[in-house]
């Protein structure tokens, strides 16, 4: 440990003399050694995908890195999955609460700003530590595809197509290489499973890949079948090999 570190990483309150807070930044470390989760928008909606890595005997039908929130949104986490559940145990609870004051579908970025504010709060208070998780929100409202990010630091951002977990820099390169506004919902779930393949180790099969999508059309939140995702993983083989090495 560097000398102007000592004892500046032990306390949550405390700025180091370079102006660093060492507990967020250990909590945003955490976040890009979880594996890999991409949000990407398009004009037919969203689509929200993550590895997972189940383990030999471990019974997986149900995905643990992509949440539900509400009829319309959708979360993928990367780094401590269960701060990632109380995100989206608190995210579903005030979406739910808008719903009843408002009477009308809450929008992403206000659940963003609500989960970012938390993260925030947690880096400004002694007695607690930052959410060691990071989470992609996906959802459409009014037939507008909204993609957000929220992160230990307390910041949300809203991209187009965005990644985050291990080898995170090379699958947003890839992304920013090959995205494109008029993606279809299919084209988008292609390049999803493509950019999965290029962090993984496993460059076959699909057993590793969860995926949701909300469509711009109906507005609701899906889980995708294994079966689709097969087919998108073969496309995805066919159509970007270079990345699949």
């Amino acid at each position: 440990m560097l000398p102007s570190q000592q004892g500046y990483d032990r306390a949550i309150t405390v700025f180091s003399p370079d102006g660093r807070l060492y507990q967020v930044e250990y909590a945003i470390e955490t976040v890009k050694r979880g594996t890999i989760a991409i949000g990407i928008k398009c004009k037919d909606g969203i689509v929200i995908a993550v590895e997972e890595k189940p383990k030999k005997l471990q019974i997986s039908e149900t995905a643990q890195k992509i949440f539900q929130i509400d009829d319309h949104v959708g979360v993928a986490a990367a780094g401590y999955i269960p701060d990632a559940r109380s995100q989206v145990d608190n995210a579903r609870f005030f979406s739910q609460s808008n719903k009843m004051i408002y009477d009308e579908p809450v929008e992403v970025e206000i659940i963003a700003k609500h989960l970012a504010d938390q993260c925030q709060q947690f880096t400004q208070y002694a007695g607690v530590r930052p959410y060691g998780v990071a989470l992609i929100l996906g959802g459409v409202v009014n037939k507008i595809s909204q993609l957000y990010l929220t992160d230990p630091s307390g910041t949300y951002i809203s991209y187009d197509a965005i990644a985050i977990g291990a080898n995170s820099d090379e699958v947003t390169n890839f992304l920013e290489k090959t995205y494109k506004n008029d993606l279809s919902l299919e084209d988008a779930s292609v390049l999803a499973a493509a950019g999965i393949y290029l962090s993984s180790e496993d460059k076959e099969g699909t057993d590793h890949i969860r995926m949701a999508q909300i469509k711009s059309e109906t507005g609701m939140y899906e889980i995708i079948s294994k079966e689709q995702i097969v087919n998108y993983a073969k496309t995805a083989k066919e159509k970007y090999p270079h990345e699949q090495k």
